[in-house]
């Protein structure tokens, strides 16, 4: 499995709930923030935007909590890239904290046009280093729905 680690962030006072740990919500924030790493890593970040108008747009999120986050806590997130093909990236974050996994988050993204007002191919040598980056065996957790009488 290729792993990317490309971010970490200390948690924040103000994610923390009621009952002193990391509120459901505030999960996504270090996730999202890690997507920024992740578009940038593979050539699609803020810069390349501006400079073709195409962006990532999340399509699809699911959010797996598997163990509480206490503060005070370094939030480190690991990237394993999915799946790809010429308009859609599928890729997994990993929450862990003190060399535990606590979360993971899959996402379903589109590339879009935002000149155009449409999807749009990636750019070929992006979808190459994401083919590159890609795992060789999907997770046992990743594509599965919410449901009961699941395992």
């Amino acid at each position: 499995m290729t792993t990317l680690t490309l971010h970490s962030e200390p948690l924040q006072h103000g994610w923390l709930d009621a009952y002193g740990h990391l509120n459901e919500a505030y999960y996504l924030v270090p996730f999202s923030n890690a997507s920024w790493r992740m578009q940038d890593a593979f050539g699609i970040g803020v810069a390349y935007f501006e400079r073709s108008g195409c962006a990532l747009y999340t399509l699809e999120t699911h959010l797996r909590y598997l163990k509480e986050v206490r503060a005070p806590a370094e939030l480190a997130v690991e990237t394993l890239i999915l799946g790809a093909d010429a308009k859609r990236i599928h890729f997994a974050h990993l929450l862990v904290v003190d060399g535990e996994l606590r979360a993971t988050g899959e996402f379903m993204a589109l590339h879009y046009d935002t000149r155009a007002g449409r999807s749009a191919p990636l750019p070929e040598a992006t979808l190459a280093k994401l083919k590159e980056a890609q795992v060789v065996e999907l997770p046992a957790w990743a594509g599965r729905r919410i449901g009961f009488g699941q395992p």
